[in-house]
């Protein structure tokens, strides 16, 4: 008689419980068919680009928001929505300034360490 059960492919299952199925026996993937290098599917470094001000003013408008609802919901703090209006005023001509700037500095920096790696260093003659 036939055997009717069909034979699985083979996993193990590792320490960590994951299962790792055998690597691919079959013909060589093509070029279009591999996969992507690992450095050029990872995330960019935010310090890559340029600073903007929407970004700051982004930033700034989250810090003022936060401020407030801690004036609001910390007891102690007798401040009315009328007094908070100069005081948000003051905080966004503060931290959008503040953080675009904040911004070009890591930016330049980080524009010096990558400038400094992709020299070559010069040999030692001696």
């Amino acid at each position: 008689m036939a055997q009717t059960k069909r034979r699985r492919t083979k996993h193990r299952g590792n320490a960590a419980g994951m299962i790792e199925a055998r690597g691919r026996t079959g013909r060589k993937p093509t070029e279009s068919e591999a996969k992507p290098a690992k450095s050029a599917s990872a995330k960019p470094n935010r310090f890559d680009r340029p600073p903007s001000w929407r970004s700051s003013i982004n930033r700034a408008l989250i810090a003022v928001v936060f401020f407030v609802v801690l004036l609001l919901v910390i007891p102690g703090f007798d401040v009315t929505p009328a007094q908070m209006i100069p005081l948000v005023a003051f905080m966004l001509l503060i931290y959008i300034p503040m953080g675009y700037y904040t911004d070009q500095w890591m930016y330049r920096r980080r524009q010096r360490q990558k400038a400094q790696a992709a020299k070559p260093k010069p040999k030692d003659g001696s």
